[in-house]
C-alpha cells in the first residue's frame, strides 16, 4: 500500500509537470527564441503592411513573381486542410495533375527543356504548406521574372542570392528560399504593382 501512495503522488508530479511547467517553459522558449515577436509567427510586412506569414506558403501566379511549390491543403495552402494529396506516382489521377503542372510550367518558361524543370515546382509538399523552394527552384524562374519586370538578370539573380537561407550551422537541413520573402525583397527594388 506505501508504494501504491508513492506511484500515486509521483504520477500527479509528473501529470503537473508536463501539463503545467513543461508547456511553460516551451512558451518561455518560444517568446525569446522565435522567430516572431513575442513567440509569435514570423510576419512579412511590405510598406508598412502584413503581407502573409513567413512559415505558410502563398499561391503566386503571376509571371512577375516567384512562384512557390503546388500545394494540396484545401483551394492551396489553407491551413485547416493541410496533407498532402496521398496519391502515389502510380496513380494515374496523380501523374496527369503533374503533367499538366509540367506543361503550365513550361508555357511561363518556353527556355527550360521538359528534363530541366524541377521536380519540386510540380509536386505538392506532405504538408501542403511549404514556403520554401531550392536555391535551383529560384534561379530557374530567375529570366522569367526578370523578363516580366524588365529587370537586369544578373541583378535578379542577386536578389535571389541574398535571400538564400543556408543550413543550421552549415550542417542541418538543406538551403532554401522563402518564396514570400524574395517576392517581397523583389517588390521593395523594382515595385510593379499599381
Amino acid at each position: 500500500m506505501k508504494n501504491l501512495m508513492k506511484s500515486i503522488r509521483i504520477t500527479l508530479v509528473f501529470c503537473l509537470f508536463f501539463a503545467v511547467f513543461y508547456i511553460l517553459i516551451l512558451l518561455i522558449f518560444a517568446h525569446f527564441a522565435g522567430p516572431g515577436k513575442d513567440g509569435n509567427a514570423e510576419t512579412v510586412t511590405l510598406n508598412g503592411k502584413v503581407v502573409g506569414v513567413a512559415n505558410v506558403g502563398q499561391t503566386f501566379t503571376k509571371d512577375i513573381f516567384f512562384w512557390g511549390r503546388p500545394s494540396c491543403a484545401g483551394n492551396g495552402y489553407d491551413a485547416s486542410s493541410s496533407a498532402g494529396s496521398n496519391k502515389g506516382p502510380s496513380n494515374k489521377e496523380y501523374l496527369a495533375e503533374v503533367e499538366a503542372r509540367i506543361d503550365t510550367f513550361l508555357v511561363h518558361h518556353p527556355y527550360l527543356s521538359r528534363k530541366e524543370v524541377p521536380a519540386e515546382m510540380v509536386t505538392a509538399s506532405a504538408s501542403g504548406l511549404d514556403p520554401d523552394i531550392t536555391p535551383e527552384s529560384a534561379y530557374v524562374q530567375v529570366k522569367r521574372v526578370a523578363s516580366a519586370r524588365r529587370m537586369n538578370e544578373a541583378k535578379v539573380k542577386g536578389i535571389v542570392a541574398k535571400a538564400i537561407e543556408k543550413p543550421l550551422l552549415g550542417l542541418f537541413g538543406p538551403a532554401k528560399v522563402n518564396v514570400l520573402k524574395l517576392n517581397v525583397a523583389l517588390e521593395e527594388i523594382n515595385s510593379t504593382i499599381k
